[in-house]
């Protein structure tokens, strides 16, 4: 089945016991298991998008109220999945989230997988595989620099350095075949000296300080082995 016609859901907040808990639920069908699932304290006959409701989630077997939350739709592509997004606010606790997750789940959503919310951010366009690591490490940061490091890959820095070297070796890709296919057409910019500082200076140099900050990133963000004697 193509993930287009499958609805995910899944907790989105750390397990524990705590004021707020997040169930996310995303895919073509998480409005309709809204609508099933939850009884606004005020009637409501369409979700405004980025507005909050506050209800109660009904468990359809009983009819019963579970738990009293805040309920948020963000339909497509004005989503951190690119696809029609629910969030519930319920109160925090293992055994709550977990029965509201299974309700969820009875009602037409399978269990996401570790990363998919993420995964189908990037299958949809919305971040580049960059920006995918770069939330990983946002996650797992230990430290103030390590985030820093991590929100400047999330917002594009490194993207934008990969797309200005990529563009350069298009350019110099695109001088060549010009030589190559009007020879009588002198062009210094195809020159093979004119090419060669070309390639270092805006190739060569931008790459190696990548792998070098690569390797200052990988301490910030893993630390280093240390042995005290």
């Amino acid at each position: 089945m193509d993930y287009k016609e499958e609805t995910i859901a899944a907790i989105a907040t750390p397990i524990g016991v705590g004021g707020i808990g997040i169930i996310r639920i995303s895919g073509c069908n998480a409005e309709n298991i809204a609508r099933k699932i939850f009884r606004s304290k005020s009637p409501v006959t369409s979700f405004d998008s980025f507005r909050l409701y506050l209800g109660h989630i009904i468990d359809p077997k009983s009819n019963l109220p579970v738990d009293e939350v805040l309920l948020s739709v963000m339909r497509a592509p004005f989503s951190y999945t690119r696809e029609d997004v629910v969030e519930i606010n319920s109160h925090s606790g293992y055994a709550l989230l977990s029965y509201i997750l299974q309700i969820i789940l009875q009602t037409g959503a399978r269990l996401a997988k570790p990363g998919e919310f993420t995964l189908r951010s990037f299958l949809n366009g919305r971040i580049d595989l960059t920006q995918a690591e770069a939330i990983i490490d946002l996650i797992n940061a230990k430290g103030d620099m390590s985030m820093r490091l991590a929100t400047g890959q999330l917002i594009g820095g490194l993207k934008t350095k990969i797309n200005e070297i990529r563009q350069v070796l298009i350019e110099i890709l695109t001088d060549i075949e010009c030589s190559i296919d009007f020879p009588d057409e002198k062009s210094s910019e195809a020159t093979k000296p004119h090419t060669a500082d070309r390639l270092n200076e805006k190739i060569i140099k931008p790459i190696k300080k990548l792998v070098a900050a690569y390797t200052q990133r990988k301490i910030w963000h893993e630390g280093t082995a240390v042995v005290i004697v």
